[in-house]
């Protein structure tokens, strides 16, 4: 089975959702950029502080600050899926000098669907799950069936910030299927099928 493995696509396109589910299925460490930097940013460290204004902006975190963190994560496992690393063709070009990638996955998802998805986004205040209005609603859409917390709307899942971070991601993020494509790495999958299906396509690929 493939074990370095990094998973490409606009944002809500589920890489965090997929990782997870492949992180479970597989025993590889799910390496979530995003997840990392908001517990930096909640925390206020000095990398969170750092990274706060960009993230709110929708704008991408320059690249040293990222390569720096995953760094250090990476030689702690012995397989791993990235989840928003890397971003940019430099990171890309970073990560080759820290370890060889097996697989680049993409899951390709239009425009529409990504501002529809992640305007529908939901998070709890109190234990973090995440919902979705589209399909995964709680059962009262103000709060959490879990723990009861009140739900909210992430800064950078309001539509503006993600127009821009789409935007961001087609000039910096997307050259990267290029990238891999042409090393030979790359593999699609279509990100508007249900959850399952995009897990079985890439556990399929995965395990071939």
């Amino acid at each position: 089975m493939l074990k370095r493995i990094t998973l490409l696509g606009p944002p809500g396109a589920g890489k965090g959702t997929q990782a997870k589910l492949i992180a479970q299925k597989s025993g590889l460490v799910h390496l979530s950029t995003g997840d990392i930097l908001r517990d930096e940013v909640a925390r206020s460290t000095e990398l969170g502080r750092a990274a706060k204004g960009y993230m709110d902006r929708g704008d991408l975190v320059p690249d040293q600050l990222i390569i720096d963190m995953i760094r250090g994560r990476i030689a702690e496992t012995d397989g791993f899926i990235l989840d928003g690393f890397p971003r940019t063709v430099a990171q890309a070009e970073a990560l080759s000098e820290i370890t060889s990638i097996d697989s680049a996955v993409n899951i390709a998802l239009t425009r529409e669907d990504v501002i529809e998805r992640l305007s529908s986004r939901r998070v709890c205040k109190e234990c973090g799950r995440i919902y979705n209005l589209l399909f995964n609603p709680p059962v009262d859409k103000t709060h959490c069936d879990i723990c009861g917390g009140e739900l909210f709307q992430r800064a950078d899942d309001q539509q503006a910030v993600i127009e821009n971070r789409y935007d961001v991601y087609m000039k910096a993020t997307a050259p990267l299927i290029d990238f891999y494509s042409t090393r030979g790495l790359l593999r699609e999958v279509d990100g508007s099928q249900p959850t399952e299906a995009v897990l079985e396509a890439i556990m399929d690929y995965l395990s071939s």
